[in-house]
């Protein structure tokens, strides 16, 4: 059963928000996610938090004194959107701060997550000899190893990272992680491009002090890096808090501007999006995923190169190799999911607390949005395996969460209670990823069963689909459409979703698995589609939607994209 409700807002906080010149129901939308003051929405550089995060310092002069010394630096990466962007980020800015730099992204496959010693090993035999300074980005606060690894061989390592720290730190030279015990910068979710991007202004006020920029060297400009972190931080599905929220909206408004890297503009170009109307939509839907592809199934130096490259016919080709590599991916996902709904056509998800799935011929790159579908079907947590090497013996885990279960906390109560059954584990509380043993799966979903019910009541298992309430028909405009979409949405500051009662007019199935609708309300039709749903509505019953833009021959319309409709 699942339930429609309306979120609450505060009348007063709303009143305020109009009496500062906000739109009646924008103003209403922005109290009903808890923003109270009218300097909340403000999204200008001057609101951004000032650059105090733990380690920040110690990292802008391990830098500075890199850069003076023209020592060798690489960055290591990791394999998906938030660490691509973020390599980027760390590449081109500090190309332009003067640094000798280049990176490393290590073959998911082959070397698994962060920096191990191998992916040590591998740095230090690459072609003009070991590098002088590693800089991981998006990764490296559970190396321990690997870092020990690179100390041995004289590397100096800087850990830049926003993942949850364990009970031993890697002995770097700095370590720059928001999360980290006793650090004192406010936003605590901001994503690893973030991070990234804070220790380039605290280098570069470093480089400032030292009196590095004069008529010679003029202070470069950083804010041209905003697109790529606006891309980092709404793939990587962080909560948009006050500061990422003005991250964001920076780098769409370079982008909407046409000032955006060669690789984001052939990214848009390759959606078959417009950048100058993007949205953050645009920024999770469709580049994020093109990128994640080559993490998912080849290797992410693609996207990296697509994301630094100058040449924009190199940048191009690289983004429709992206597009075609995030179709296979697609078509890969589908057979999964499609084996996965097979797997529990026997089982009663009612009855059970979380979900867990294991199959042979699955592909590890996608595991993860396969448990994400089945999630969203089914608002369980969810965990899918795949082989983890060619023999079978071990298998790789991805899980994604339903709010209230701490997914993360979930498998390291896990690992104790099992004690040895988890070979590693990370994440966060919506998402996380271990390794272990093919025979230990049966162990393993039995324990993560067991938690589920301790820790999950009926009413959190129940799915409640959260609306803004309805919506006067005097709204369904493609100014008011645009209205919203120019503003920023997502993971924690949920884009709207109005709900209404709306007499069906007519109903059929596109390509076999979408429901397109004509809508009636009073005097008004509308356009519907509810995509990957194919089950018929009754004659009149009660939709939660959201409203978009449709344009065809320069004309466009108001369409409503169909999330859930009254049981």
């Amino acid at each position: 059963m699942t339930r429609i409700v309306t979120r609450a807002s505060s009348p007063a906080d709303a009143e305020a928000l109009v009496r500062h010149g906000l739109h009646p129901v924008l103003a209403r939308l922005y109290a009903s996610r808890g923003v109270c003051q009218p300097d909340e929405i403000e999204t200008g550089l001057a609101r951004l938090l000032p650059p105090a995060m733990k380690g920040l310092d110690a990292a802008a002069m391990l830098l500075a004194d890199a850069l003076e010394a023209n020592r060798r630096m690489l960055v290591v990466a990791d394999y998906d959107c938030d660490g691509a962007t973020a390599c980027a980020v760390a590449v081109r800015g500090l190309r332009m701060l003067g640094a000798q730099i280049d990176y490393l992204v290590p073959n998911r496959f082959e070397y698994g997550y962060g920096l191990t010693p191998e992916i040590v090993a591998l740095a230090a035999q690459r072609p003009g000899g070991k590098p002088d300074l590693l800089i991981t980005v998006d990764n490296g606060i559970a190396s321990v190893d690997g870092v020990e690894a690179a100390n041995a061989l004289g590397i100096d390592v800087l850990v830049t990272d926003h993942h949850l720290p364990g009970d031993s730190l890697p002995a770097a030279r700095a370590i720059v992680n928001p999360n980290q015990a006793d650090c004192a910068f406010e936003s605590k979710c901001i994503a690893g491009v973030g991070v990234m991007f804070y220790v380039l202004l605290a280098l570069r006020a470093e480089l400032r002090r030292r009196g590095a920029f004069g008529d010679g060297r003029p202070e470069p400009r950083l804010d041209g890096l905003l697109d790529l972190v606006a891309l980092g931080t709404v793939a990587d599905v962080v909560k948009l808090d006050c500061n990422n929220r003005v991250l964001v909206a920076q780098g769409l408004q370079r982008i909407r501007n046409g000032r955006m890297q060669p690789g984001i503009a052939a990214l848009f170009r390759a959606a078959g999006r417009e950048a100058r109307s993007a949205s953050g939509f645009d920024l999770g839907f469709a580049l994020g995923p093109r990128l994640n592809a080559a993490g998912r199934l080849s290797d992410m130096s693609l996207g990296i190169e697509c994301l630094t490259t100058d040449d924009v016919g190199r940048a191009w080709a690289l983004a429709q190799q992206l597009d075609t590599m995030n179709r296979e991916r697609r078509e890969i996902e589908a057979g999964m999911q499609q084996q996965a709904l097979a797997d529990l056509a026997d089982i009663d998800p009612e009855g059970k607390a979380t979900l867990t799935l294991f199959n042979p011929g699955w592909h590890q790159g996608v595991i993860g949005i396969v448990a994400g579908r089945l999630k969203e079907k089914f608002h369980r947590p969810s965990f899918t395996f795949a082989p983890a090497d060619e023999g079978g013996e071990l298998v790789k885990g991805s899980g994604r969460s339903i709010p209230g279960f701490h997914l993360r906390d979930a498998v390291d109560l896990i690992s104790k209670r099992e004690a040895g059954i988890i070979h590693k584990f990370g994440g966060h509380a919506m998402a996380a990823g271990l390794t272990l043993a093919a025979a230990d799966v049966p162990r393993f979903a039995d324990a993560f069963e067991r938690v589920g019910r301790e820790w999950l009541s009926a009413e959190a298992l129940a799915r409640t689909v959260e609306t803004d309430g309805d919506l006067e028909d005097a709204y369904f405009t493609p100014a008011f459409v645009e209205m919203l979409d120019a503003a920023v949405w997502g993971q924690g500051f949920p884009a709207p979703v109005f709900a209404g009662e709306f007499e069906v007019a007519s109903q059929a199935l596109v390509k076999d698995k979408h429901l397109k609708l004509q809508l009636l309300r009073g005097r008004q039709r509308f356009n519907a589609i509810w995509f990957n749903h194919t089950d018929p509505l009754p004659q009149r019953t009660t939709v939660a939607y959201r409203l978009v833009r449709d344009t065809w021959n320069g004309v466009s319309r108001v369409q409503l994209v169909v999330e859930h409709a009254a049981d």
